[in-house]
């Protein structure tokens, strides 16, 4: 067995490093560095988690992600989930930064979660996880149901 001990980063492929980079520095990530043999730069936030943007998507399958947005179900993977303080907050955060939520707030199941799903500039699918609270003011809490 391989024990794995935690997640060390996450790539991410862009088309517009400018845009990927102002977009994630929306959410805390500060550029680090750049590589110096390939074409990835390296962003964290205050809490460690690091993204590494790679900039040389050459084919924006016109403005759709392959993984999300087509009747075909490829294998991949989906979208990367982060953790946040309140969704409350987090949802006012987007509105107030033009960020679209595609999906949410949500619970799937209920272990006393909820989820706001947005994408960034290159469709690149996020959901934002906290715990559950009052939501009222947004309308409340879709209760996910799987569509078959």
């Amino acid at each position: 067995m391989i024990n794995i001990d935690r997640v060390d980063h996450i790539g991410i492929r862009v088309a517009d490093l400018d845009r990927a980079e102002a977009f994630y520095k929306l959410f805390g990530f500060e550029t680090l560095r750049a590589a110096d043999n390939d074409a990835v730069v390296v962003m964290k936030n205050r809490q460690d988690v690091e993204i590494n943007i790679i900039f040389n998507a050459n084919n924006n399958n016109d403005n759709n992600n392959i993984l999300m947005d087509v009747p075909d179900k490829y294998p991949g993977f989906t979208h990367v989930a982060f953790r946040v303080e309140s969704i409350a907050a987090t949802v006012a955060a987007l509105h107030e930064n033009n960020i679209e939520i595609t999906q949410g707030p949500v619970a799937f199941g209920h272990d006393g979660h909820v989820s706001v799903f947005l994408r960034d500039p290159d469709r690149n699918t996020l959901e934002l996880r906290g715990r559950a609270e009052d939501l009222s003011a947004l309308g409340g809490v879709e209760q996910y149901e799987p569509k078959n």
